[in-house]
């Protein structure tokens, strides 16, 4: 299976816009082994099995964003502002492109999102435990600093009262 679309190529495509993880309708086109236009077609068809939450449209400023992320061409054949799959999406995408391929790198993509989901939750957790040992680290230096101020104190030598200059 793996030679219809690594994993890693799958997971490079996947990106959060609207706090969701989405897929372009290009690259899902392009894994499927369909023409854009075709998968959008089969999609539009299809409507009622695609609510917001499973398909939406982008912005003109986020797709702007995300050229400037991925490096997109600013110019190209698009008509419309392209459209992005959550999960759940390309999940229903499997019922509407009924092929062998279509199928298979389903399951490729789910298996991404899966990788992809518990990759961040061990994200989350270290950068929580990172977050931890910092404070710890930064509640040590105001300690330690205040022990060197003291140990300072007590080797720096006394200071002689010298002459007195002016009126007494």
């Amino acid at each position: 299976m793996n030679e219809l679309a690594p994993i890693e190529r799958i997971e490079e495509r996947i990106y959060i816009i609207r706090g969701k993880k989405v897929m372009l309708d290009r690259d899902l086109a392009n894994f499927y082994g369909v023409e854009t236009f075709n998968l959008n077609k089969a999609v539009k068809r299809n409507l009622e099995r695609f609510p917001d939450d499973f398909m939406f449209q982008l912005a003109k400023e986020e797709i702007n964003n995300l050229r400037f992320q991925i490096g997109m061409s600013s110019w190209g054949g698009r008509r419309y502002m392209p459209y992005v799959f959550t999960e759940q999406g390309v999940a229903m995408l499997s019922s509407v492109l009924n092929s062998k391929r279509a199928i298979q790198v389903n399951i490729l993509i789910m298996r991404a999102f899966t990788k992809t989901r518990k990759y961040m939750l061990t994200h989350k957790e270290f950068a929580y435990k990172l977050r931890e040992l910092e404070d710890r680290a930064n509640k040590n230096d105001l300690e330690i600093g205040v022990l060197f101020k003291i140990l300072r104190r007590m080797v720096e030598p006394p200071v002689k009262p010298g002459k007195k200059i002016g009126f007494v």
